[in-house]
């Protein structure tokens, strides 16, 4: 089988490029290294440079069996001060994807979408009927989710669509304007600063590590299952800023106690993900929240903090 990623230098994206190449599966992928670094893309992935809302799509997806899109402006706070970016990428962006894997014969995009599409929801675990995305990213991300789905209704195009909730692990953006909570923390704390809050740290999360987001990928390749289906991945269980603080502050054996910042703008105050349509299928989150902190813990220390890793884009 032959796949191709957007956004492939990323968080995500190199991490499930690594285990479909562990897997024996032919990589081929594109990322315009915005976000995403060239040292990341694993060895063996065949990589174009290019932005999906400029570059010619069709010539590189041609031969793919499979896509993946999961290349985002992956910021909420970038999208509320830029929203016409944020819409350029995510609706036309994904239209351009689309539109280029029906005239290159994809037989199955399996596109990203976000748990943001629950921003105005009051029903926890959230199912995945209750979109009502609030923010510009969340907006955003939900159009382009939805020219996948037409693309499904009106093209001959097997589509699925997952809805990401706070995803963590090796490799996660740690180079953002403000970055990800837990790759912050645990930088805050391994150089001795203080770890910032942004609110109260009342916040819920549901926090679902890499490797159980890639076993639901390497399942949504082959499972007729999930064709047309729109899928939530997270653990189903809520964690407080407050209380992952405690967790991280643990692995470290850090004392530092925390700076409370004003809270950002556009965020949900719970992210909790009602996961019975993917358990359906046998998937199940078998990473537990406190070893993959330790993952994390692990990668940071020895790749951003050492420098064994190179930051060249």
């Amino acid at each position: 089988m032959r796949v191709f990623v957007t956004g492939v230098a990323g968080f995500i994206g190199s991490n499930l490029a690594d285990r479909l190449l562990r897997e024996g599966t032919a990589v081929r992928g594109m990322d315009d290294l915005s976000a995403g670094t060239r040292s990341q893309v694993p060895a063996g992935v065949d990589f174009v440079q290019g932005d999906i809302t400029t570059a010619d799509l069709r010539g590189p997806m041609a031969g793919s069996d499979v896509l993946f899109h999961l290349a985002a402006f992956s910021s909420v706070s970038g999208c509320q001060r830029d929203p016409e970016r944020a819409a350029a990428v995510h609706a036309m962006g994904t239209a351009r994807v689309l539109e280029a894997a029906v005239a290159a014969g994809v037989r199955k995009v399996i596109a990203a979408e976000t748990a943001a599409v629950y921003e105005g929801t009051s029903i926890y675990p959230t199912p995945e009927t209750e979109d009502c995305p609030r923010s510009f990213y969340g907006v955003t991300k939900r159009c382009g989710g939805q020219l996948v789905e037409a693309y499904g209704r009106h093209r001959a195009l097997r589509t699925t669509l997952l809805r990401y909730f706070n995803v963590y692990g090796p490799r996660q953006d740690y180079r953002r304007e403000i970055n990800p909570v837990i790759p912050a923390f645990v930088l805050a704390l391994l150089r001795g600063e203080a770890p910032i809050i942004y609110g109260d740290g009342r916040k819920r999360r549901d926090f679902i590590h890499v490797d159980d987001v890639n076993d639901f990928h390497v399942l949504s390749m082959t499972s007729e299952q999930t064709n047309g289906g729109v899928f939530n991945l997270g653990t189903g269980r809520a964690t407080s800023i407050n209380e992952l603080l405690a967790i991280v502050q643990g692995h470290l054996r850090a004392t530092v106690p925390p700076v409370y910042r004003p809270d950002q703008p556009g965020e949900a105050a719970v992210t909790q993900a009602d996961i019975s349509r993917a358990a359906a299928l046998g998937w199940r989150p078998r990473v537990e929240l406190e070893d993959g902190i330790e993952s994390c813990v692990a990668f940071l220390s020895e790749v951003v903090v050492s420098g064994v890793a190179g930051e060249a884009r």
